[in-house]
């Protein structure tokens, strides 16, 4: 993840039981400079690929966390929820186009909470995403089932993402052109 921010990692130790130094460089940008953006992020000859709101939703933190920044980079508008319930509240205040939605949540799972965001009226269009730690066939056929568009494993590709995004998102927009 670093170095897709053209930074570096150094490892360092002076041996055994004497502990470890890691140290990340990461280039800083000067206050109100607008990131350039790295080769194959979205951008067309017609310009930048279109920005959409986004709801990650994870019970790990630091996953739910990063996935949103490197959203960011990406021009897109992300907002975080790590349970069930507050992505459900989350999601009636922001009205995200697209959801990224881990399954394995405690308490209320990711298909419970699927299943209730499709019956928001405001989500109608929204793009919902699993991604999970849990591949099998059987688990993509039950995403289907619950109201998933796509099931992702995790770790989840950013280009992979970035383009069933659009993907998802150009479908949707034929489709309700054509009804």
């Amino acid at each position: 993840m670093v170095e897709l921010h053209r930074g570096s990692v150094q490892a360092s130790s002076e041996g055994l039981g004497r502990g470890s130094r890691f140290v990340v460089r990461l280039p800083a940008l000067p206050p109100g400079t607008a990131p350039e953006r790295p080769p194959n992020s979205g951008q067309t000859v017609e310009g930048p690929a279109a920005t959409h709101r986004i709801l990650v939703v994870d019970d790990n933190v630091d996953a739910a966390e990063s996935s949103a920044a490197l959203l960011r980079l990406d021009g897109h508008d992300v907002q975080v929820a790590c349970d069930g319930p507050a992505a459900l509240q989350t999601a009636d205040d922001f009205r995200p186009d697209v959801v990224l939605l881990d399954i394995g949540l405690p308490g209320m799972d990711g298909y419970e909470v699927v299943q209730r965001l499709r019956t928001m009226p405001a989500l109608a269009d929204a793009v919902m995403i699993a991604v999970s730690g849990y591949g099998g066939e059987q688990h993509a056929e039950r995403c289907r089932q619950a109201g998933f568009d796509c099931h992702l494993v995790k770790p989840a590709n950013l280009e992979q993402l970035n383009a069933l995004v659009e993907s998802c998102l150009s479908r949707r927009t034929t489709a309700n052109d054509a009804s």
